[in-house]
């Protein structure tokens, strides 16, 4: 993959990090009882998501990105479980227990595209070339689709 400048130019990031912020405006109206049981939780997976993107992007390989990256959708999934026990809990107000389920997917979504972009394709495995040398026609979408 031809890598951007900078982390902070990958859409993923971007929407990674706006969704941290809103985890942390609404995660204050959560029960003090909570500050070191959910509230924390929330956003601390918050937080992974975007730092796993950002480190996965300093490291040498496609291959180890793509590892931060899963890393990421798994601190995702983490995060929208918790939303989810929040919003049944009536921690959260239903509507912004579904607005931050919206951002999360739409996460998840370009996450997985920039996951699936950097896999090797079967021709690149075979010959023993990386992706990032051989085009793919038949992938999805290119890595410069994830970078604004």
């Amino acid at each position: 993959m031809a890598r951007p400048k900078s982390y902070r130019d990958l859409i993923v990031w971007q929407k990674a990090m706006a969704l941290t912020r809103q985890v942390y405006r609404l995660t204050e109206n959560l029960p003090k009882r909570e500050a070191y049981g959910l509230t924390d939780q929330m956003r601390r997976a918050a937080v992974s998501v975007a730092s796993n993107i950002a480190e996965g992007y300093g490291r040498l390989s496609d291959l180890q990105f793509r590892q931060f990256l899963g890393n990421a959708r798994g601190s995702l999934c983490e995060l929208q479980t918790q939303v989810e026990l929040a919003t049944d809990l009536d921690y959260l107000k239903k509507e912004d227990g579904r607005e931050l389920m919206v951002e999360a997917a739409e996460v998840g979504r370009i996450l997985n595209g920039l996951i699936v972009s950097l896999k090797p394709s079967p021709i690149a495995k075979a010959s023993g070339t990386s992706s990032a040398n051989t085009a793919n026609p038949a992938s999805p979408a290119s890595p410069a689709d994830y970078v604004s």
